[in-house]
């Protein structure tokens, strides 16, 4: 009898229903913003990485509406082929000036980005250090590389230098990998650490700012920005996903660097260019960062009254309020069940925020994000509705 080569599929989804790690998609039925319409139900909106709110703003839609008018819905090929246009390179010269690097790279999402960069940078003969805690495209994108992969403790410094005290050696090239703010925690690294130890012990260091982008740095370029970092030698990933309310993902850096990535990375090489939409878009919303740097003041002032909300309350953070420095704010949940059944009532109560389980995370929480479009009333209800719904 010849068995059932699928079968098992049936099993790993009744195991994953049994620890309640399911998950599927919810119909946000309105436009982004801070406010969603899921099943019919208004909710406050914290859940989203749009952190500017620039995902609906008009400025951003008639971008891409016109962008498809001169070009289409697709630039159909790669971007070595037929899928080039001059809105990409003037969008990588964009993102180039606006980090202050020599040249940059976009590609067709966050996520190729960062696997096509470090593929293309290490192989089987080198060596990566990755932060415990970093984003699933970088643990995969080290995985695909082929490269020998040793994870330092979550922002542990002293770590990372005796891993490398006692690994670096037998190798040809090594690289150092971070996310700049933690999208789980909303912790930032410890990047003067992390630039001392690479020059220290000849590594490259790639920062993943998918989260900074637009929201840290006097100019809103990101945590390399915020840690006067910009004239120093490192490797800056990003997204146009977020606070630039698009799609797609970039690498700045020298220009010998993203001459490299043109020739080597798969993922930019084999993938059809961004879509002329998606690239007017994110290109008006740079202008934007950089002409109204009210949108980002009034998003930290957010910051700082929510903090001054919660410190009235008794509700414990994975980060001190007093030392959290983000947008992003996590409560720990006890367990995948509880945090599910918070979730459910926040919703119930008017209030969509992210009800966060392994293996997204090590721990259940529940996570929230704020936008610079919250109002006062959004904020002073979402913490009363927190009070409420999560045990003490």
């Amino acid at each position: 009898m010849i068995n059932d080569a699928y079968a098992w599929i049936e099993k790993a989804l009744e195991t994953i229903h049994k620890v309640d790690w399911y998950r599927s998609v919810q119909t946000v039925e309105n436009q982004a913003g801070a406010t969603l319409i899921i099943d019919g139900k208004p909710l406050i909106n914290f859940a989203s990485n749009d952190y500017l709110g620039l995902a609906g703003d008009q400025r951003l839609i008639d971008a891409a509406i016109a962008a498809t008018q001169a070009f289409g819905t697709g630039v159909t090929g790669s971007r070595l082929l037929t899928g080039h246009r001059q809105l990409h390179r003037d969008l990588e010269l964009a993102i180039a000036h606006f980090k202050q690097t020599e040249d940059a790279i976009v590609f067709s999402s966050g996520y190729l980005a960062n696997i096509g960069t470090i593929s293309a940078l290490v192989g089987q003969r080198d060596l990566i250090l990755s932060d415990e805690y970093n984003h699933s495209s970088l643990k995969n994108g080290a995985k695909m590389s082929g490269a020998t992969v040793l994870e330092y403790q979550h922002n542990n410094p002293e770590q990372l230098r005796e891993l490398l005290e006692e690994h670096r050696l037998p190798y040809r090239k090594a690289l150092i990998i971070t996310d700049g703010v933690f999208s789980m925690d909303g912790d930032l690294c410890p990047l003067l650490d992390l630039l001392d130890i690479s020059e220290e012990f000849s590594c490259m260091l790639l920062v993943d700012e998918a989260h900074a982008t637009g929201v840290f740095g006097k100019t809103g370029a990101g945590c390399v920005e915020y840690f006067n970092c910009t004239k120093e030698t490192l490797i800056q990933m990003g997204t146009l996903s977020k606070a630039f309310g698009s799609l797609g993902g970039y690498v700045a850096g020298s220009a010998e660097l993203i001459d490299f990535l043109r020739n080597r990375a798969p993922s930019w090489i084999y993938t059809t260019g961004l879509s002329p939409a998606d690239t007017a878009a994110a290109l008006a919303a740079i202008n934007i960062v950089q002409t109204e740097p009210q949108r980002r003041e009034q998003l930290w002032q957010n910051v700082e009254t929510l903090k001054t909300l919660f410190q009235e309350k008794q509700l414990r953070f994975n980060i001190p309020l007093s030392e959290s420095l983000s947008p992003i704010f996590c409560v720990p949940i006890k367990d995948a069940a509880t945090v599910l059944t918070i979730g459910q009532k926040l919703k119930e109560q008017g209030i969509f925020a992210a009800a966060i389980r392994p293996p997204t995370a090590n721990t259940s929480r529940i996570r929230i994000s704020l936008m610079a479009t919250h109002t006062l009333i959004q904020l002073q209800t979402l913490v009363q509705v927190l009070a409420e719904v999560i045990p003490v």
